[in-house]
């Protein structure tokens, strides 16, 4: 890699960290389309996957004050069952149709909430919490885009920011930690790879810190809108997957 194209690198790498620290997801959405463009998509998605557990571990440890396990294994719990048959359906199913349903749903959803007061369900039991998870792992198993399911779902309960992402943040650390086991089980990391991974670990740091500290000047609203941006480009992501 030339110094041109790990300049590149790291500004995206840096950028991702930025949005992941402002919304608790969304790292994959920055960095996908640029890192395509000179590393494979098995090398791209390890280091999504590595880094994703760096931005979410340490968004997860800042906003600890706000965490209540109670509220968070039924989404974990759903997500270790979701993933395994999201990568199932990849060799069973279409998942072009349902990554193209899921995307217009994602789109309808954001712009809607965009141009309308939020929608605010009645709280739900265990059972929905779980079937929740269980959806969100699918998802993250087939495309890679774990942590927006329950992040609308978090929306539609109408909870305070910091609950929100305490909730999801961790759903989304656990379906990334499967993913990682799954990844080093299959003898996917390389020496290569992890070259690249500490040489972009800096950056990757100062962009969630920057981002974190930007989310603290975020009132609810503003965060909702930040949300409700993101869930449309990973609508539009899902409907026109970068290549």
């Amino acid at each position: 890699m030339d110094g041109t194209v790990l300049a590149v690198f790291l500004v995206s790498t840096f950028f991702g960290g930025l949005v992941s620290g402002i919304a608790g997801f969304a790292l994959g959405l920055v960095v996908a389309g640029v890192w395509l463009h000179f590393l494979n998509p098995t090398q791209t998605a390890i280091l999504m996957v590595g880094y994703g557990l760096i931005t979410q571990g340490y968004g997860i440890w800042k906003l600890r004050h706000a965490l209540h396990w109670q509220k968070v294994l039924p989404y974990v719990a759903g997500g270790a069952i979701g993933v395994p048959i999201g990568t199932a359906l990849l060799t069973y199913a279409d998942p072009n149709a349902l990554r193209i349903g899921i995307g217009v749903l994602l789109i309808v959803y954001s712009l809607y909430g965009l141009g309308r007061p939020a929608i605010v369900l009645r709280p739900s039991g265990l059972a929905v919490h779980g079937g929740v998870g269980i959806l969100n792992g699918i998802l993250g198993g087939m495309t890679g885009l774990a942590g927006v399911i329950v992040a609308v779902w978090c929306q539609l309960q109408d909870w305070p920011k910091d609950m929100q992402r305490a909730v999801y943040q961790p759903a989304l650390f656990a379906v990334l930690a499967m993913s990682a086991m799954s990844m080093i089980v299959a003898g996917a990391l390389t020496a290569e790879i992890a070259k690249l991974y500490v040489l972009g670990l800096p950056v990757l740091l100062a962009g969630v810190w920057c981002g974190l500290r930007l989310y603290g000047r975020l009132d609810d609203a503003a965060f909702r809108k930040v949300i409700l941006v993101l869930l449309l480009i990973s609508g539009l992501a899902l409907i026109l997957p970068i290549r």
